[in-house]
């Protein structure tokens, strides 16, 4: 396991092709996500209410259909899956300045649009998280992770700097136009990929009800993986509750334009690039379970820390911000490749996108519920009483988790 960490994983073929998709497509989803927050808030006026609504849409479909698409991603050969929804989600994006221009853009079609974004990104991300097992072996998947969660790091980095940008140049509207561009790169990077990919197994016969009931068992029966589903699950509620109060709260309490808002979120980007480069060592020597408990813990300082912003300066209230976000992002990043690279080492081929698309279906739940809550808390009992009570949160998983069997998670476990 230590040799296969070390290796340079861009050398095994067609992992540099997935690569470069996720790290492009990547890059333009952290420009959207703040662009759709601004449209909200500025362009259509609305309310952190609002804006938890629009959160919540986009991960609907996982808690309507999610555990059906696992099933069916099992079923079929992943890159197409890939492909396909890459464009479709290029051209969702695509029609979100047309209606602005034609003063049809309201947060009820938004949220419509974002739905059908959600379906799409469902499809595509139970065939992308089930492909890569099909691309990497299994013993170099945590650093394969470890390389994604890098390039994510430096997309989270410079993505929240270029959407504040853009959204005072050419208008937030405009600004989710690089998405859409970057999902056709990515559709054309996956297609130069040339793993060739088994045929699927016949199991129509089956059922999709047992097939579904087949990837629940195995998820919720694992000794270890059972209490790190349901920390995810915890982890996602929470973590959804601080991510549609942040923006509200920087931009209208706090006063922050869209540039220095962007200039806090790249504090986080920059500190999980970090988190991901030692995630590998830090995983290998601690375990997957220990280190995913400790960075948890690191994030509840970094959002304790937001919480406590001073009422200051432009300049100190940034910095305090940076600082939490820094820390969210360090615990973010060791965390997401332990995580990601223990699972899927232990999930069978013929089990990975029932097993992805459970635990990312019940996650995605946690936001569609998280979310709004997040936004109605913050408007009838303030942004920071609802920081705390999310952050309370991440305290509980912690806890669970350390109290756990998954404490003694170590990657190379059968």
């Amino acid at each position: 396991m230590t040799d296969a960490a070390r290796r340079d994983v861009f050398r095994i073929p067609g992992f540099l092709a997935f690569w470069t998709a996720y790290t492009v497509s990547g890059f333009g989803s952290y420009v959207t996500t703040l662009a759709l927050q601004v449209i909200v808030l500025l362009t259509l006026n609305g309310t952190a209410a609002d804006v938890g609504l629009l959160n919540g849409a986009r991960w609907l479909p996982y808690l309507a259909l999610g555990l059906v698409v696992g099933a069916l991603v099992d079923r079929r050969r992943r890159k197409p899956v890939m492909i396909g929804t890459d464009l479709a989600r290029a051209a969702v994006l695509a029609v979100i300045p047309v209606l602005y221009l034609l003063d049809r853009l309201t947060v009820p079609i938004l949220i419509v649009f974002v739905v059908f974004f959600g379906l799409f990104s469902l499809f595509g991300d139970a065939a992308a998280q089930s492909f890569l097992p099909r691309v990497v072996p299994t013993t170099d998947l945590l650093a394969a992770h470890a390389r994604t969660d890098q390039s994510d790091a430096v997309a989270q980095t410079t993505g929240p700097v270029v959407a504040g940008g853009l959204v005072g140049l050419v208008g937030a509207p405009f600004a989710v136009v690089v998405d859409a561009v970057s999902y056709l790169f990515s559709a054309i990077a996956i297609w130069r990929i040339r793993t060739v990919e088994p045929d699927p197994a016949p199991r129509e016969a089956r059922g999709l009800r047992r097939e579904i009931g087949e990837g629940l068992r195995w998820v919720y029966r694992h000794p270890l993986l059972t209490p790190m589903a349901i920390g995810s699950h915890g982890w996602f509620l929470f973590n959804s509750v601080l991510g549609t109060v942040y923006v509200p709260f920087a931009l209208l309490a706090l006063h922050l334009s869209a540039v220095e808002l962007g200039i806090t979120l790249a504090a986080a980007g920059l500190a999980a690039l970090l988190g991901s480069s030692i995630s590998t060592r830090t995983g290998l020597r601690w375990g997957a379970g220990r280190a995913v408990i400790a960075s948890n813990l690191v994030m509840t300082v970094g959002w304790a820390v937001i919480a406590l912003v001073p009422a200051a300066s432009t300049a100190v209230t940034i910095g305090v911000l940076a600082l939490g976000q820094a820390l969210y992002g360090l615990g973010l990043g060791l965390s997401n490749a332990n995580e990601m690279g223990y699972r899927q080492s232990i999930t069978p081929d013929r089990l990975q996108g029932r097993m992805n698309t459970t635990i990312r279906s019940a996650n995605r739940a946690m936001i569609v519920i998280g979310a709004p809550i997040g936004g109605l808390l913050a408007v009838s009992i303030g942004y920071r009483p609802t920081l705390w009570i999310a952050i309370v949160g991440f305290l509980l998983v912690a806890g669970f988790l350390a109290a756990s069997p998954f404490r003694r998670a170590r990657h190379g476990d059968d």
